[in-house]
C-alpha cells in the first residue's frame, strides 16, 4: 500500500518562496510518476507538475518558469520548488504517485495549503 505525507505548505507574501515535500512509503517510487495537483475553492483540481521516473518534466502553463518539480528516489520524496508566487497559486496542494504496473493506479496525498496573500 502506498500512502503519500505532504509537507511544507502555509502563508507567504506575492513574490515570496515556497518548498512542497511529499514522502511515499512503499516500493514502487522510483518506477513511478510523480505529480503535484491544486484546488482553488470554487474550481476543478488541476495539474501543476509531474515528473517521471526518468526525471521527465512537464509544468502547467502558467507555472512555467516560476515552479520547478524534482525528486530524490532514495528518499522516496518528491519536491516543488515554488518562486515568485502570485496570489492566484492559491489552493490545496496534492501530491500524486501515478503507477502504470501491473495497473494503473492513482494513489494521493491529504493535500497542504498554501496561501498568497497579496
Amino acid at each position: 500500500q502506498v500512502q503519500l505525507v505532504e509537507s511544507g505548505g502555509g502563508l507567504v507574501q506575492a513574490g515570496g518562496s515556497l518548498t512542497l515535500s511529499c514522502a511515499s512509503s512503499g516500493s514502487i517510487f522510483s518506477i513511478s510518476t510523480m505529480g503535484w495537483y491544486r484546488q482553488a475553492p470554487g474550481k476543478q483540481r488541476e495539474l501543476v507538475a509531474t515528473i517521471t521516473s526518468g526525471a521527465t518534466t512537464n509544468y502547467e502553463d502558467s507555472v512555467k518558469g516560476r515552479f520547478t518539480i524534482s525528486r530524490d528516489n532514495a528518499k522516496n520524496t518528491v519536491y516543488l520548488q515554488m518562486n515568485s508566487l502570485k496570489p492566484e497559486d492559491t489552493a490545496v496542494y496534492y501530491c500524486n504517485l501515478h503507477r502504470t504496473w501491473p495497473m494503473n493506479k492513482d494513489y494521493w496525498g491529504q493535500g497542504t495549503q498554501v496561501t498568497v496573500s497579496s
